[in-house]
């Protein structure tokens, strides 16, 4: 087997849910296992909160199909609504909480076919402008979904766009559009993504929405994943597959980019682009080798990356090399590549085995 795997601290994840119920006393929460649970495997995650969860949110029907193959009376909310009117009764079997974000979306709930009533989330645009209604629209689409039979709950859902911002204006001005409509009865409300679980407890409502930090990442720049009380998750190992000595002003990799300016002992790394590290992370990204960091060099490949070990002594063919994981967090290494931990984590292929740690 190709040197390289993904192991998934369950447990981890389970303290990290926990960490997020523990931010908001009395509330409840959807654990967000979109894109297969960022990454980490929907079946094995959602089955490590079984019993822990007060829900599940997705992105899709299909994503919904699979939580509800393992989670069979769990609350799972499908935060995008329906894509077509047809699925609405698919949401209804499913025994789903739906979004419901336009017109279109309402009009398909308000005609669909006799069946389950259903939890009803309508999507407030407090800013994001990206889904939702306006305040106007909003108002018309409760008048025209309370008392329907078609309706169980009727809830309200927004999301921040700048929540990771500390003290970012927007936040307050989208927190204020939320309040401005909760004259109106709504059984549920929802705003607090990662960001706002963990800083702005007036955004907190009935239930929160846990995303990244569920994985162990921060949704900070300016704050760790440790100070936060958070762990990681997944830890990528490969393995140092080569070793060589390369001369000074002999070059390294595709394109020739890096040349050593010393002579030089250049590690290969069984793990590349097509596995889902990063092909733009830059010189001096570091990974970890025996406890010590060292740093990337040449361009990342479809399946080895090159690192300089010419200061790293007693590195061998065949040593452990952790890309990101307890020793580096993810958010370092995606910093250092001009991203965030969410596209590291969730862009690791299939091709990458998943090792699971059990919920100790």
């Amino acid at each position: 087997m190709r040197p390289l795997v993904a192991t998934i601290d369950l447990s981890a994840v389970c303290h990290n849910y926990a960490v997020a119920k523990r931010c908001a006393p009395g509330r409840e929460a959807f654990a967000v296992v979109k894109a297969n649970a960022y990454g980490h495997g929907v079946q094995e995650v959602v089955g490590a909160l079984s019993g822990i969860a007060d829900g599940f949110a997705v992105a899709s029907l299909e994503e919904a199909a699979q939580v509800r193959a393992v989670q069979g009376q769990a609350r799972i909310l499908l935060l995008e609504g329906c894509f077509e009117a047809g699925e609405v009764q698919k949401a209804q079997q499913l025994r789903l909480d739906i979004a419901v974000q336009d017109h279109r979306q309402l009009q398909a709930v308000l005609s669909a076919p006799a069946g389950s009533p259903l939890n009803i989330w309508l999507k407030l645009d407090t800013g994001m402008h990206r889904l939702g209604f306006d305040s106007l629209g909003l108002r018309a689409a409760y008048a025209a979904l309370a008392g329907n039979q078609c309706c169980n709950e009727l809830n309200l859902i927004s999301h921040f766009a700048c929540a990771d911002e500390r003290g970012h204006e927007l936040t307050e001005q989208q927190l204020e559009c939320f309040l401005d409509v909760l004259d109106l009865d709504f059984d549920q409300r929802s705003l607090a993504n990662s960001a706002a679980i963990l800083m702005i407890p007036a955004a907190h409502m009935d239930w929160l929405r846990p995303g990244i930090m569920l994985y162990g990442a921060t949704p900070f720049a300016d704050l760790s994943a440790a100070e936060l009380g958070l762990k990681p998750v997944m830890t990528l190992t490969a393995q140092l597959i080569a070793l060589r000595h390369v001369a000074a002003g002999e070059s390294v990799g595709y394109g020739a980019s890096w040349v050593a300016s010393r002579d030089s002992v250049i590690g290969t790394v069984s793990c590349g682009y097509a596995d889902g590290y990063p092909r733009h992370a830059p010189v001096g990204t570091p990974v970890v080798i025996n406890g010590q960091r060292v740093p990337l060099i040449g361009r990342v490949s479809m399946d080895m990356l090159t690192v300089d070990l010419t200061d790293s002594a007693g590195a061998g063919v065949g040593d452990s090399v952790e890309l990101w994981g307890n020793q580096l967090p993810v958010d370092e290494v995606a910093q250092a590549a001009g991203t965030i931990g969410y596209e590291l984590l969730t862009k690791v292929t299939s091709r990458v085995p998943r090792r699971y740690r059990p919920n100790e």
